[in-house]
């Protein structure tokens, strides 16, 4: 049994606010023994429960962010950014018989701690089919595209409503309680890592390679916080504008659909101005 963690870090333990989680800041070099704390214990978990492989996609910012040294010695990580998937980066190879979404978070423009999805501030709203979309609703439809199910969901608990709109079966520990998007109320490290390891290993259960979820058609729409980000992200191509600061695209697969999404959000972030957006 081989699992998949993809780890962000907004919804670690502890975390409630931006410097939190921007590499170099000292709170930063704080929390990133929590959330190394939270991917640990979903590892040690998904061990207890059978697993035979555990690698650790890191996915937040730099994807340099989780402290090797403070793993279990059987733990594989992939650290580093320029992945083909980015944040399921290794889902893709047909050797992964589940995935835990560990320190995931809510989508923007929706409640929940530091709730965005993939770009800060700049993208206000993100829409798959219709349906407004976090991190963890893109990250679902790829997995369901190589036939691996979501078995576990960490985060604030707003993040585990999110998840039970896209993976309704997967176990789910809410390590704080949102309060603003500034502002949570926190468990501490020990509580939340005995929470995640005991849900991990119930997790396995889940484990195991389902049908490929093919056949559909999928349109992203996205909603900026300024018209020239808008206009910016026509450059790639396939992507139209769709209204006031939105543009759109459609994909056969969600592998091209999360791939245009990526390139659409590396064109944007260098058209950000630092004073004006």
């Amino acid at each position: 049994m081989k699992i998949l963690i993809s780890a962000d870090m907004e919804g670690a333990t502890g975390v409630t606010w931006p410097a939190d989680v921007l590499p170099g800041t000292p709170q930063w070099e704080r929390c990133r023994s929590m959330f190394t704390s939270d991917v640990n214990a979903a590892a040690l978990g998904f061990y207890d429960g059978g697993a035979d492989e555990v690698l650790v996609n890191e996915a937040h910012w730099s994807m340099r962010n989780l402290l090797l040294e403070h793993m279990d010695e059987r733990v594989r990580m992939l650290t580093g950014k320029h992945k083909s998937l980015s944040m399921v980066e290794g889902i893709q190879h047909g050797d992964v018989d589940a995935v835990a979404f560990v320190g995931y978070h809510t989508g923007a423009g929706t409640e929940g701690v530091l709730a965005h999805t993939y770009l800060a501030n700049s993208i206000t709203g993100v829409w798959l089919n219709d349906v407004r979309a976090s991190e963890g609703l893109l990250n679902a439809h790829v997995a369901a595209e190589y036939g691996v199910p979501v078995v576990l969901v960490t985060g604030d608990d707003l993040t585990c409503v999110d998840a039970d709109g896209y993976a309704p079966d997967a176990r789910k520990v809410a390590v704080k309680d949102y309060v603003s998007r500034y502002a949570a109320v926190c468990r501490t490290p020990a509580r939340t890592a005995a929470d995640i390891r005991a849900a991990a290993r119930s997790a396995t259960v889940l484990a195991g390679r389902r049908d490929p979820v093919t056949g559909g058609e999928f349109t992203v729409e996205l909603e900026f916080d300024a018209e020239h980000l808008a206009a910016a992200a026509t450059v790639v191509p396939g992507v139209a504008p769709s209204g006031e600061r939105r543009v759109v695209y459609t994909s056969a697969t969600m592998y091209e659909g999360i791939r245009t999404f990526k390139a659409v959000t590396t064109i944007v972030s260098a058209a950000v101005e630092e004073q004006y957006g």
